[in-house]
């Protein structure tokens, strides 16, 4: 596989809500005063997983990472959905406000721990290393606390560009900053609409991210963690 780029994904991609998604909101409830056990939240948001791609490319949804009010929407009515689906029926204006202030909190945020290893090894290779995020412009200020910026030669996030993922745009222009042609440029992220299907339909290659073993008959190239990646693209460590 002749490679010129690698450019990834960023959230659950590289960097994730610690200790999970999960664990974080159900930790919000209990101190906002309902018990909900993190099993049930993870089980809910799994079972979305498939309806949330749905909305999140519905003209409802369009562009939500594009501006403070279009971002606190969507993730206002996602957070109510959840609450209703755990069975609390109450209090959503207050809770849906606790839990979008502690995920728009920078100290949230981890690394997963294959991400530095296979980044370090990369930025020691000449070949070109981007991001290609939908998430909102504080994402800037989240690599920065993370100690990311460095490893990227190329940045693109939905939220500064004003148009995201699935859109071809959003690689088009990633790609062009790079100078680099979409059959030679590896696309790695976590989901398999945003990221394998938009990456592969503007000619890129495609690695799906599955950590938890979710989508084991994808046809795409997948791997379980990111210290595989040099190997399936045809990279020697």
């Amino acid at each position: 596989m002749d490679v010129e780029a690698v450019f990834f994904d960023a959230g659950e991609t590289l960097l994730y809500p610690h200790p999970s998604f999960a664990e974080l909101f159900a930790e919000v409830l209990r101190q906002e005063g309902h018990r909900v056990d993190p099993a049930v939240v993870q089980e809910v948001v799994s079972a979305s997983s498939r309806t949330l791609n749905e909305f999140l490319t519905s003209e409802e949804a369009r562009l939500w990472s594009t501006s403070p009010e279009r971002s606190r929407a969507m993730w206002d009515r996602l957070y109510r959905s959840f609450l209703s689906d755990v069975g609390i029926g109450e209090d959503h204006d207050r809770l849906a406000d606790a839990l979008y202030r502690r995920f728009r909190d920078l100290a949230t945020y981890r690394l997963h721990p294959d991400a530095l290893p296979v980044l370090r090894w990369l930025r020691s290779t000449d070949l070109t290393i981007g991001l290609i995020s939908n998430f909102e412009e504080w994402l800037e200020q989240l690599l920065e606390a993370l100690e990311l910026q460095a490893f990227f030669d190329v940045t693109v996030i939905s939220g500064v560009e004003g148009v995201e993922k699935p859109d071809a745009e959003i690689f088009r222009i990633a790609l062009a900053r790079a100078g680099a042609t979409a059959e030679r440029a590896v696309y790695v992220g976590d989901n398999p609409v945003f990221d394998v299907d938009a990456a592969r339909a503007v000619g890129m290659i495609p690695v799906l991210i599955d950590r938890r073993g979710r989508h084991p008959d994808s046809d795409s190239i997948r791997i379980t963690s990111l210290e595989d990646l040099p190997g399936v693209i045809g990279l020697d460590r």
